[in-house]
């Protein structure tokens, strides 16, 4: 079962443990007639992006209000993130990161995966481009221009959502990031905190649309390269998800409480916070959720058929 949820939520207290408060939006009723949900807690793990850009903060304020629940919200690095609901020390995941997604629902952990939201990622960098790179229709061409002059690249590091997509695009870029030099930084941090040192470092990162503009005004970073929403590449995009912990694995989780903030989120009132969410302005996030095709591939792993010959 992993550590006990109250020491794990106590030690992760004072390095991304945020409490704050949610509801749900299903739940049996109780012998006074109230939902059988109401004063209980939901343990969530995420991305640092949701919680950077403050979008976290909305969602689950609207679920306690309407639910009178609480949701304690551990903003983790998508590899971390998962390994915390394989030990059974959440209840739900929300991350950006499609293929650990489906490795941990290959692997059983996870039930009930939906398509929550997307942005997109862009390359920024400091107003000077020492590479050049600004405008590049490519993400390969504007990578092999980073390393071949050798600019500051700061990686998150932290086996996050991003920093699996950073190393796939070098790796599509047929760049070994383990053949770089002192000029490629491993950051080992969030978002917020490596655009902060990207800014310092005079460099180069990979980001999500939505930090980098929550953000805008406290550097003095630049989007060197599009992604999709503003008609940059495909391979840039960012689409997110939301898994229960799959009780038959740990049965100490509260499915019930997540299958209710998974109903929540993915509704047109927890769709309508995703897409009116901005800052300065800006949309950081666009709704996904709903559609009035189905779409089954979202609970599987992507790619995924029946062996079955029925």
């Amino acid at each position: 079962m992993g550590i006990q949820r109250r020491r794990f939520m106590a030690a992760v207290g004072s390095s991304g443990a945020v409490g704050v408060a949610g509801c749900a939006v299903l739940g049996s009723e109780d012998t006074d007639g109230e939902p059988g949900i109401v004063g209980e807690t939901l343990t969530l793990t995420t991305t640092t992006s949701t919680y950077d850009t403050g979008l976290l903060d909305e969602l689950n304020a609207s679920f306690e209000d309407r639910y009178s629940v609480t949701v304690d919200a551990v903003a983790q690095g998508t590899g971390a993130a998962l390994e915390t609901a394989r030990n059974g020390d959440c209840d739900v995941v929300m991350l950006h990161a499609r293929s650990l997604e489906d490795e941990f629902l290959e692997a059983g952990y996870g039930v009930n995966r939906r398509d929550l939201m997307f942005n997109d990622f862009v390359i920024v960098g400091e107003p000077d481009d020492p590479a050049e790179i600004a405008g590049e229709d490519t993400v390969e061409t504007a990578l092999t221009e980073i390393a071949a002059t050798e600019s500051t690249f700061v990686s998150r590091g932290d086996y996050s959502g991003t920093h699996a997509k950073e190393l796939e695009l070098w790796d599509k870029a047929g760049l070994a990031v383990e053949s770089f030099g002192d000029w490629y930084i491993d950051g080992g941090d969030g978002m917020g905190a490596i655009l902060n040192q990207t800014n310092m470092q005079g460099g180069y990162t990979l980001a999500d649309r939505g930090t980098f503009l929550n953000m805008h005004g406290q550097t003095d970073l630049e989007i060197c390269v599009e992604g999709p929403v503003e008609g940059g590449p495909e391979s840039l995009m960012n689409p997110y998800g939301v898994v229960a912990v799959n009780p038959a694995v740990h049965e100490n989780v509260n499915y019930d409480l997540a299958m209710a903030y998974i109903g929540y989120v993915t509704s047109s009132d927890g769709q309508e916070i995703i897409e009116s969410y901005t800052s300065d302005g800006e949309q950081l996030f666009f709704a996904e959720a709903l559609a009035a095709e189905p779409n089954f591939q979202q609970h599987v792993p992507d790619g995924w058929e029946s062996s079955s010959d029925e």
